[in-house]
């Protein structure tokens, strides 16, 4: 046994030292990809574009309902936007398919009275009606390289109609050709440099700057911003290769408000939607995750022919807003990012830094043990030896000077007995588990809006399938879009708006 533990302990320390080489070179690459359990909601809120706080109604959308009536109205409002990424068939080890759902839900408007409303959720089913609280709902679908986080083409799509059922999703939705740029995560190592970003409103790439490096809820981040140029949306064609609902609208002059000379107060007048967005990002750098997020949008209508000087001045000059606000990431986000980023950080951390010197510290001590070990019971056993020879010699100098030879019967003496033992080395060794991978919850109602539904007095167990069918997800419209490939369920997207038929003159 005092060999075979110099030789255990020896064993132990080479493996642990080749551990420690393996680790970083083999484990920290495989902690440098874009996790297939992806699973991330954020909210963003609109607030006041000079960050001040107070302001119910800090954003200005066009109302929707006024296209039946006989001007064109915007509304004060106080939005949500929410969105969810999942990742989603096709996935696999080298590259992963995001899923990302994101609406826009008006909370509370108020109008140029001063006369407040909360929009109605609109239910499951049945068509949207104007007044409706849903904005806008689209469902963006990117294949990345799991590695370099960069599209790969693989998939690259957008969804802004619902799909009917039985209708493929890939049906109703439009190929987004030529995505180069970030857009739900960086690279893992960001550098500071600029970056292409793509914009999924105006459908291009544009270059995020490297701003400066700021510290969030204790996470340093990588400040970046980008300016998404003057877009016209109605160049941005539907799966019908036709011009979207809502970014194209021909009305009367006298609706849209505009006099002047050589301008008639029924003469038919076509504005297009533009928009432009100014967009902020605080990016974890050595996981590229994204700790926060602002975006400054500006949607209006104004002339296409604004260059043309056939076109009168009033009418080149004309602008109305469709949307302008500041969506910022909320605290309760920030500190989730915060949070996630941290973790991602600490684990690549360990598997770069601090396993490898471990393994490293633990092998050395091993073997310097089994050294130390081996040659304790070299000396041991040479002692040992030595006695032994000195005794017998002493015994023949004996035997030959004091001991007188008798002949007599040959008698055998029994050698002493051996009463010394070696306890074996015993080591407890910890068993490793490995949880599994928990799956991704199902959709379900929210108990806030079961609670419009049921008495104080119904617990929530006792939520019908009929209340469930009828339900809607108002705290958190993106939980309805579920994680498949597919065919899938009515999405409740924006119905928008379109002219109408008849005189819009009254």
């Amino acid at each position: 046994m005092k060999r075979v533990l110099p030789a255990v302990l020896a064993f132990l320390g080479v493996a642990c030292i080749t551990a420690a080489i393996a680790v970083p070179l083999w484990l920290v690459p495989q902690l440098k990809v874009v996790p297939l359990d992806l699973d991330i909601t954020t909210n963003a809120t609109s607030v006041s574009a000079d960050g001040s706080p107070g302001d119910r109604f800090p954003a200005v959308i066009f109302d929707r309902c006024s296209v039946n009536e006989s001007r064109a109205r915007t509304l004060q409002a106080h939005l949500t936007q929410q969105r969810r990424s999942v990742i989603v068939d096709p996935s696999d080890r080298r590259q992963a398919t995001i899923q990302a759902a994101q609406t826009v839900r008006i909370d509370r408007t108020r109008d140029a009275n001063g006369d407040e409303n909360v929009p109605p959720a609109p239910a499951s089913g049945g068509e949207l009606e104007c007044d409706d609280g849903l904005l806008t709902a689209s469902i963006d679908k990117v294949s990345v390289n799991r590695k370099t986080s960069v599209p790969n083409g693989t998939v690259s799509s957008v969804q802004v109609e619902a799909a009917p059922e039985g209708v493929d999703p890939k049906d109703v939705s439009v190929q987004l050709t030529n995505r180069q740029g970030f857009q739900y995560k960086f690279p893992f190592n960001t550098k500071k440099r600029a970056y292409l970003y793509y914009d999924l409103n105006s459908r291009q790439d544009t270059e995020a700057k490297f701003v400066g490096v700021e510290t969030i809820d204790g996470v340093e981040t990588y400040h970046f911003q980008t300016q998404v140029p003057e877009k016209d949306l109605s160049s941005l064609p539907n799966p019908q290769n036709e011009a979207a609902l809502g970014t194209m609208l021909t009305m009367p002059a006298r609706w849209w408000g505009i006099s002047g000379r050589g301008v008639r107060p029924t003469q038919q007048v076509s504005m297009h939607r533009y928009a432009t967005v100014t967009r902020d990002l605080w990016v974890e750098p050595q996981t590229g995750t994204i700790v926060d997020g602002r975006e400054d949008q500006h949607q209006y209508f104004r002339s296409p022919y604004q260059d043309d000087e056939a076109t009168p001045a009033a009418v080149r000059e004309f602008r109305l807003d469709a949307l302008k606000t500041t969506f910022e990431f909320t605290d309760a986000t920030v500190s989730e990012q915060a949070t996630k980023a941290a973790g991602y950080k600490d684990e690549i951390r360990l598997g770069g830094f601090w396993l490898p010197l471990i393994l490293g510290v633990v092998g050395a001590v091993l073997l310097l043990a089994a050294v130390l070990l081996f040659l304790r019971g070299r000396r041991a056993r040479r002692r040992d030896g030595g006695d032994d020879d000195n005794d017998l010699d002493d015994d023949l100098e004996n035997t030959d000077s004091d001991t007188e030879i008798v002949d007599r019967p040959d008698t055998t003496e029994d050698a002493p007995e051996y009463t010394g033992s070696e306890e074996p080395t015993v080591v407890d060794r910890p068993r490793g588990s490995h949880a599994e991978a928990a799956a991704a919850a199902p959709t379900a109602v929210i108990a806030s809006q079961r609670a419009r539904h049921r008495s104080p007095a119904e617990p929530v167990d006792e939520w019908s399938d009929e209340d469930e069918a009828n339900a809607y997800l108002w705290d958190s419209p993106t939980q309805r879009i579920p994680r498949v490939e597919g065919p899938a369920p009515k999405i409740d997207g924006d119905e928008d708006f379109r002219p109408v038929d008849g005189d819009q003159s009254r």
